[in-house]
């Protein structure tokens, strides 16, 4: 189950154009809202087809780009008999940085060699509990090829930096990810701090989970 954090963000991935290709899709398209394939969440499209939206998914993680500054995973995992003991025995916010640790930023260094958490903190009040990490990845830039494309090439690639959002919901384990674009994009000009960057990823991650419908929990949980 938890090798399909091989897939996040990943290039392999076909591309879906949001118009033409929802038939490739494991989940599905309607209107202006995509649906997960496991059917354990929707949500209002985030990226637009005028600027290059992209949509990709498996049965567990979506991902949606455009040209511009977007680039955004969303995985869900059931938890197995494992990993809610896991949960029981260390509490939700020691439970889910093991989660990112173990998992997430486990598959980011394995891509990116050299990729190290810069901080995390828990937030009690958000989605029942949840963790926000925030990870510099050496040259793991989604924007390296556009903002290459604007000119000569840069010395080095760029430390791309993401937010990752982990939360526990009707027994799936959420990761919500995002690149902060504008190291890449504004890459001459950026100056912002770190204190800086974690607001704006907080930001960005909390509005796009405010938009996240779920299904009423089955009877019993």
């Amino acid at each position: 189950m938890l090798r399909v954090f091989l897939l996040i963000g990943s290039a392999a991935l076909l591309p879906a154009v949001l118009s033409a290709q929802s038939a490739i899709l494991a989940g599905k398209i309607e209107g202006d809202t995509y649906f997960s394939a496991t059917g354990e969440f929707s949500l209002p499209l985030p990226v637009l087809r005028e600027l290059g939206g992209t949509v990709t998914d498996t049965a567990n993680v979506v991902t949606f780009s455009d040209s511009y500054n977007t680039h955004l995973s969303i995985a869900c995992f059931p938890q197995d008999a494992l990993q809610r003991w896991e949960l029981e025995t260390r509490g939700p916010r020691d439970y889910l940085l093991y989660f990112f640790t173990e998992f997430v930023l486990a598959d980011f260094a394995r891509r990116f060699p050299g990729s190290a958490i810069e901080s995390a903190r828990f937030v009690p009040e958000l989605m029942g509990g949840a963790l926000i990490a925030y990870a510099l990845l050496p040259g793991g830039s989604y924007f390296e090829a556009q903002a290459n494309a604007l000119g000569a090439p840069p010395p080095a690639p760029v430390t791309a930096k993401r937010g990752t959002l982990l939360f526990v919901r009707n027994q799936h384990v959420f990761v919500v990810s995002t690149e902060l674009a504008e190291r890449a994009t504004q890459r001459t000009t950026y100056s912002a701090t770190a204190e800086a960057e974690n607001a704006r990823l907080t930001t960005r991650l909390t509005e796009l989970a405010g938009r996240l419908v779920f299904p009423a929990p089955p009877a019993g949980r």
